[in-house]
């Protein structure tokens, strides 16, 4: 009897995946001329509320669809509805991230050609999404000053795989005694190119910043 052995890369084989199907989402996107936005973040850090504020003042200029990332609930996606924006939920189980399938599954009934802008928050997580692309033309990591100082030592890789770091929540630092330079000095020994902005969704601070960066 003969033995064989069959050695299965699985990571290449689900990344490989994923990494085709992302480039069909990105080459969709763009034949229907929108711009597409990865928004990462830990759970907390306020990715909800920055959607919606981006939404209040776009909305009358752009044609938004928000696709949100949760394991159970349709929270989020409530939120940014509630603004008039179009929502699609996406709820992943148990899975800790949104991978490029998702995304194709999700807009299966939805008509690209009704939309020219597309939010989509992934999961409330700093580690999992960082390894999967969606497609989308810019990929966003927010991070809050409520999370404490080391959030980037902790999770560099996602830096590293970002267009944008956002740094939120800019209100509470001076109460909370936070040091925001440091924190940027951390993004930069990761990436000393990495675009940093300091926003408030909650006052507004930074938001203008934020859409002339986006191109919006």
């Amino acid at each position: 009897m003969t033995e064989k052995t069959i050695r299965i890369d699985i990571g290449k084989d689900l990344f490989g995946a994923n990494e085709e199907a992302a480039t069909e989402n990105a080459t969709s996107f763009k034949k229907h001329g929108i711009l597409a936005v990865d928004i990462m973040g830990s759970v907390g850090t306020g990715k909800t509320q920055l959607i919606e504020t981006l939404c209040e003042r776009l909305s009358g200029r752009h044609r938004i669809l928000m696709l949100a990332g949760d394991l159970a609930t349709t929270i989020d996606a409530d939120r940014v509805a509630s603004h008039g924006v179009d929502t699609v939920q996406i709820n992943t189980g148990t899975a800790c991230h949104l991978d490029a399938r998702m995304i194709q599954v999700a807009l299966r009934e939805v008509n690209l050609s009704d939309y020219d802008l597309l939010f989509i928050e992934n999961v409330g997580n700093l580690i999992c999404p960082a390894g999967y692309s969606l497609g989308a033309a810019k990929k966003i990591v927010v991070v809050s000053v409520t999370e404490g100082p080391y959030m980037i030592r902790k999770h560099p890789l996602t830096i590293k795989r970002a267009d944008l770091v956002v740094i939120n929540k800019i209100d509470l630092a001076q109460a909370l005694e936070f040091n925001i330079e440091s924190l940027e000095e951390d993004i930069r020994e990761v990436d000393s190119k990495m675009p940093i902005l300091r926003v408030s969704a909650k006052t507004g601070v930074g938001i203008e910043d934020l859409m002339t960066t986006l191109g919006l």
